[in-house]
């Protein structure tokens, strides 16, 4: 997966990402939300499982979150994404090429996994509610990140999904295509009209 920087975001989407980068005390500079490659990455080998997982677990939780609006099940998803990675590759990952790339895409299909298996649970139950909050919690649901949920909740998945990979992830219009199986047409797009639709839904919440 590429590092290179990507367009540069909303003034809104930035706030947001500059108040979810305080949980943990991780650093996302404006604009910017990709961190510099890992130590692997300029050493020209593939990462243990460990070393995956210390790298990407907290950015991957975000993402997931993002995509299914609840911290507890964010978890989980990436729990998953990482136990997919370890029966497919083992905790060499030999053979890994790109595991970045393999990560986002495990955990959009997760996310989206546990989106059908909620609208089909909704029918007839409430939404579960965790049984307690981890520390950061406050932090990653404050009212402006809540408001963006709620916005992004809104639009269609796959609106939600480039939007997230393009400004969370910080993610190119070639390597979103290739994460959701689309055109780089269909990628630019989506955004163009999940934008439009999100800034409408953030000002009519106001």
């Amino acid at each position: 997966m590429q590092y290179a920087t990507a367009a540069a975001p909303p003034t809104w989407w930035s706030r947001l990402l500059a108040r979810v980068s305080r949980a943990e005390d991780v650093h996302v500079p404006r604009g910017r939300p990709l961190r510099a490659p890992p130590a692997w990455h300029d050493e020209g080998r593939p990462p243990s499982l460990t070393e995956l997982y210390r790298a990407w677990r907290l950015d991957m939780v975000r993402l997931a979150l993002f995509l299914v609006d609840d911290l507890h099940t964010a978890e989980d998803v990436v729990q998953d994404a990482f136990a997919a990675v370890c029966r497919a590759y083992g905790t060499s990952l030999a053979g890994l090429q790109d595991p970045g790339a393999y990560l986002h895409t495990a955990v959009v299909n997760a996310s989206r996994s546990v989106l059908r298996r909620r609208r089909t649970a909704r029918a007839y139950t409430p939404p579960h509610q965790g049984a307690g909050p981890p520390v950061d919690e406050g932090l990653l649901l404050a009212e402006e990140h809540r408001e963006v949920l709620d916005a992004l909740a809104g639009l269609t998945r796959r609106q939600r999904e480039v939007l997230v990979l393009r400004y969370w992830s910080g993610l190119t219009e070639a390597q979103i295509a290739q994460t959701l199986g689309l055109s780089r047409g269909t990628v630019k797009s989506t955004a163009s009209r999940a934008l439009d639709a999100l800034e409408k839904r953030l000002e009519a919440s106001r």
